[in-house]
């Protein structure tokens, strides 16, 4: 099937059994694959009230008919569950070359059901599928496992790997899976899930090729794209210096929280933990995800001082942010350790830096003390007291046992009025942009089906107008602290970032990309005859989909909300003195969206989408 492998590869862990099975044509071009794939087969097959933890829970990854096609952006892959963390639905996406190995290797999508009763990891090489002990990985960090795994399936080409680390063997709810140790299906508590599972590891190799549509003018698009990136602005500036080589810029306009976001303005602690000192000081080299030309990951080195790191994989934006400048932390060997151990420790760097940043504030307003930390120093900025908290946490000891499950349901223990400094949406911690300084991102995070996210959405390039596309009404005349039209823009946002994490593409990487450049390489992979209007049609019908299956899980309107730190002005800073208009966005953005009083999806409005399975439950 062109642009597909066409299968599906489901994995029982409790029984043992590997079955192989066909993905219908009908779901492929409605649903796409990535996120929107993973949602329609969890639909189908899983009960919303799951347990996240049990073995009922199953775990899809899945890849797109863009996966593994060398395109820029091109090499990613989606982690679909019932997130431990928010107990709705959980999504996460990552690049690397596990997804692009995985469809070498003839598949589209792994289904893993069940638990296994003692730690295994799966090998996939080509039709070659086993379950394999992993008695000798349980306890080792991720790094650790990779090399191993690696070596120990040897051959001429190298597996992909995912592994889960100590966080997840310990059910942190945040735990990440990590794929090579370059990137992270970091959001919502995948590893958790593998660790439920007893599920190390997947290794993963192919030798296959990808068959398409139409390969001839495939290439030629392809290239035209490639050169269009590389003359873009924003690629050119992250190749040099990563997706924290903004950083500055976005201390100037508002947009990087400080201080567990109390604090507007950042540039001091920014200028020493942005990626252009990364580069100056510490880089070894780029690095890319697979057949990507755009480099903007990097390979950096501490040569010494207390927080040495050999050659490793170096801090991106969100991790630089969340361990920098929301701790106040402008120790940049510091930060980098903290990455190194959140990327061994198989940990989401959002969430734990977050959720530090949390108990920093409840330490600083006494509603914790020292007693309660085992004597560390919780201060603004103590990069000791965060590296010796990272560990407490993957190992869930004395206060990092509370901080594993995250700021909401720590706060909920903790008690007194912590939860005014839990900062986030639906039990996922915000991301490292402010929607102080950007009102539509605002809407975005309060609406995101897992929880706050930037990654369901193109709001914050599409407030800063460097994403334009008239032909779906995105005008590129967007002012970011005005709340007025941002539920319109909002709602073809996140229905083209439907497409995007569906297809399956980097939302970094697609920037210099038009609306028709998406449809061609759907269209010369898959040889759907998609135009734009269907392919938003998707998108809608994705991002509908993922709503209603929240809402089986118990998702209401009172839950669209913002915290009450991001509802606070800040005094100082571009965005000093403003605050998103929640209310007038959400009014504008429910009409829109087709959502009643209760935020749940019309039924007149899924059935025009094909969704009248989801209206006749909901």
């Amino acid at each position: 099937m062109a642009g597909f492998a066409g299968k599906m590869l489901e994995v029982n862990l409790t029984t043992g059994a590997v079955k192989k099975f066909n993905v219908p044509q009908e779901v492929l071009r409605k649903f796409i694959g990535g996120s929107g794939l993973g949602a329609k087969l969890f639909f189908d097959s899983v009960s919303p009230d799951v347990d996240p933890l049990s073995g009922d829970n199953t775990l899809f990854f899945t890849t797109g008919p863009l996966t593994g096609t060398n395109i820029p952006g091109g090499a990613r892959s989606s982690a679909c569950f019932k997130s431990p963390l928010t107990n709705i639905w959980g999504e996460s996406n990552c690049g690397g070359n596990f997804g692009p190995e995985l469809r070498y290797a003839g598949y589209d999508v792994i289904t893993i059901k069940g638990a296994s009763s003692k730690p295994v990891y799966l090998l996939i090489d080509n039709d070659r599928v086993e379950i394999k002990d992993a008695a000798d990985l349980w306890g080792k960090d991720t790094y650790e496992t990779v090399d191993i795994l690696k070596q120990t399936i040897g051959g001429t080409r190298k597996a992909a790997v995912l592994a889960i680390g100590q966080a997840g063997e310990n059910l942190v709810k945040y735990a990440a899976i990590v794929n090579d140790k370059y990137a992270k299906f970091g959001r919502c508590g995948g590893g958790a899930v593998m660790g439920s599972k007893k599920l190390k590891a997947i290794a993963v190799r192919g030798t296959g090729k990808l068959e398409m549509a139409e390969p001839a003018e495939f290439q030629k698009r392809r290239k035209e794209i490639a050169d269009k990136s590389k003359e873009h602005i924003a690629t050119q500036f992250m190749k040099d210096h990563g997706t924290n080589g903004g950083m500055m810029v976005l201390a100037a306009t508002g947009d990087l929280p400080g201080k567990n976001w109390s604090l507007g303005e950042n540039t001091e602690v920014a200028s020493k933990v942005n990626g252009v000192t990364v580069t100056e000081n510490f880089l070894v080299s780029p690095h890319s995800c697979y057949g990507c030309p755009n480099g903007c990951k990097r390979m950096v080195k501490v040569k010494e001082g207390p927080y040495k790191v050999d050659d490793s994989p170096g801090p991106e934006y969100e991790t630089a942010a969340s361990f920098g400048t929301l701790l106040m932390v402008d120790d940049l060997p510091g930060v980098i350790k903290a990455n190194e151990l959140c990327n061994r420790y198989g940990l989401d760097t959002i969430t734990c830096g977050s959720t530090i940043a949390f108990a920093m504030d409840c330490f600083e307003n006494g509603i914790i003390s020292s007693k309660d930390t085992d004597g560390i120093d919780l201060k603004w900025g103590n990069i000791k007291a965060v590296l010796e908290l990272v560990g407490k946490i993957a190992r869930r000891e004395g206060l990092g046992n509370t901080l594993a499950e995250g700021s909401r349901k720590a706060a909920q223990k903790i008690g007194k009025n912590a939860a005014d400094y839990a900062v986030e949406v639906k039990g996922l911690e915000v991301p490292m942009h402010d929607p102080r300084a950007g009102h539509g991102l605002g809407l975005a995070y309060a609406t995101s089906t897992r929880g706050a996210c930037h990654m369901s959405n193109l709001n914050t390039s599409i407030e800063m107008n460097t994403v334009v596309a008239p032909e779906i009404g995105l005008t590129g005349t967007y002012e970011g602290m005005k709340s007025e039209g941002k539920g319109e823009m909002t709602m073809i946002s996140e229905n083209l970032a439907a497409v995007c994490n569906s297809a399956i593409l980097c939302n970094i990487a697609v920037i210099p990309w038009a609306i028709q450049d998406i449809v061609d390489m759907l269209r010369l992979t898959s040889g759907f005859d998609y135009d734009i209007k269907e392919m938003m049609e998707c998108g809608e019908r994705i991002w509908l989909l993922k709503r209603g299956l929240n809402n089986l899980m118990g998702v209401k309107s009172s839950d669209d909300k913002l915290p009450k730190r991001i509802l606070t002005p800040t005094k100082e800073g571009a965005a000093a003195g403003s605050v998103p208009d929640i209310e007038l966005m959400l009014k504008e953005y429910y009409g829109l969206r087709g959502l009643d009083a209760k935020g749940r999806p019309l039924k007149a409005k899924l059935n025009s989408v094909g969704l009248a399975d989801l209206a006749a439950r909901l």
